[in-house]
């Protein structure tokens, strides 16, 4: 069966695509770091749902990158597998957004503040370099989608802080890592949608 791909075989935008990889991986791996310290301290549960997302993203930009060179079946393997990352990512965050529910202790609020405020410099960095590739296939796409999750994280983090420290309540916080974790679980339904039809395209096309 011969069919046309819409999907063309990575040529030359892998060199530039690989590139912001490589500096979106970086800059994920230290926020990562940055922002785990700074939730343990501060006892935010929104922080702590930004450090795993960040660490997730890690992980799942070495998958992208081991990938990138190969055909268009084994992206969308990639981005299938992210895609589930994502969405247990959610689910967890909306669990522990329950769990800390149970003790309602305010998390520090500046600490919130200041940390939000790097890891959203560097995720809109992320974003910026990434913002070309956001319409290619599944797995590029799935990049793109990290990246916009996390700069949106950022700001809810900031606004959280800012209901924390007007109101001496932890519900801000526990109500933005409720967000993030539904918008992880939206993001990692939508990969997996369009990984399935990636995946499918390539096995029709080599018929």
């Amino acid at each position: 069966m011969s069919c046309q791909c819409s999907a063309p075989e990575p040529k030359e935008t892998d060199t530039r695509f690989r590139r912001a990889l490589w500096f979106a991986l970086w800059v994920n791996l230290a926020m990562f770091l940055l922002e785990g310290i700074a939730s343990i301290q501060s006892g935010s549960a929104a922080l702590m749902a930004d450090a795993i997302d960040f660490f997730g993203d890690s992980a799942n930009y070495v998958l992208s990158l081991s990938v990138l060179s190969m055909g268009l079946l084994w992206r969308g393997r990639a981005a299938l597998v992210k895609g589930v990352t994502m969405l247990l990512f959610g689910v967890a965050v909306l669990a522990k957004a329950a769990w800390n529910l149970q003790s309602g202790v305010a998390p520090e609020a500046m600490t919130m503040g200041v940390v939000g405020t790097m890891a959203l410099v560097a995720n809109v960095s992320v974003a910026m370099v990434l913002f070309a590739h956001r319409g290619g296939d599944a797995n590029m796409r799935s990049v793109w989608l990290c990246s916009r999750n996390d700069a949106l994280g950022n700001l809810a983090v900031m606004l959280a802080a800012l209901g924390v420290f007007g109101t001496g309540s932890a519900w801000p916080d526990l109500l933005v890592a409720a967000v993030m974790g539904g918008l992880a679980v939206s993001s990692g339904v939508s990969i997996i949608g369009h990984a399935r039809s990636d995946i499918t395209e390539a096995k029709a096309c080599a018929s």
